[in-house]
């Protein structure tokens, strides 16, 4: 929390505003995985937004390495995954599922699993959808707008501007096995 508060004044100081819709699509009954689109660093300011209490997110395992920014990243529980190793990730992410059921946890994931800097969708990676069906518990998708029009770091283009974050009705998992995931994983993407 007191990350989460900390981070929440950073939009005052770059000139960003939020346009939050439907956080009660949070309101689920035990855990869930959180699964949005995933821009550049702004995604964070407005993660701090609707960050839902008891929720946890995924992120690349370089990342624990950055620094003051890996440190935070550390204190405030994130999940270090090693995408070099597949058999890795998969250890970690079923570990994952076993405590986000006995624990109550959301857990957080960006499913095109790297930053996206044209404001449209990278194809989905399945490894966020595959927890959902382990663990059998429902997807929330979660959508900002583009940045585009304020925030370019290769044309060094930075201005004030009004985010969009949507949070999506809860996608139920429950019956849903292996078979299912990529039907899950394209109507979450769309």
């Amino acid at each position: 929390r007191i990350i989460k508060n900390v981070v929440k004044t950073f939009k005052y100081f770059f000139g960003l505003r939020f346009e939050v819709k439907g956080l009660e699509n949070f309101e689920v009954e035990g855990p869930a995985i959180v699964v949005s689109n995933h821009q550049s660093i702004l995604d964070m300011m407005g993660l701090m937004e609707v960050l839902p209490d008891n929720c946890v997110q995924v992120g690349k395992k370089e990342l624990m390495y950055t620094g003051f920014v890996g440190l935070i990243m550390y204190l405030g529980g994130v999940i270090f995954i090693n995408r070099k190793s597949t058999t890795s990730a998969k250890m970690v992410m079923s570990e994952v599922a076993k405590t986000m059921v006995a624990e109550n946890v959301k857990v957080w994931v960006y499913p095109e699993g790297t930053r996206n800097c044209t404001g449209d969708f990278l194809p989905f990676k399945k490894g966020a959808f595959h927890l959902a069906v382990q663990a059998q518990v429902p997807v929330i998708p979660v959508v900002y707008s583009s940045f585009t029009t304020f925030y370019n770091p290769k044309k060094k283009l930075f201005t004030s501007g009004k985010i969009k974050v949507e949070v999506l009705p809860p996608i139920e998992t429950k019956g849903l096995t292996s078979g299912d995931i990529s039907d899950l994983t394209d109507r979450c993407y769309h």
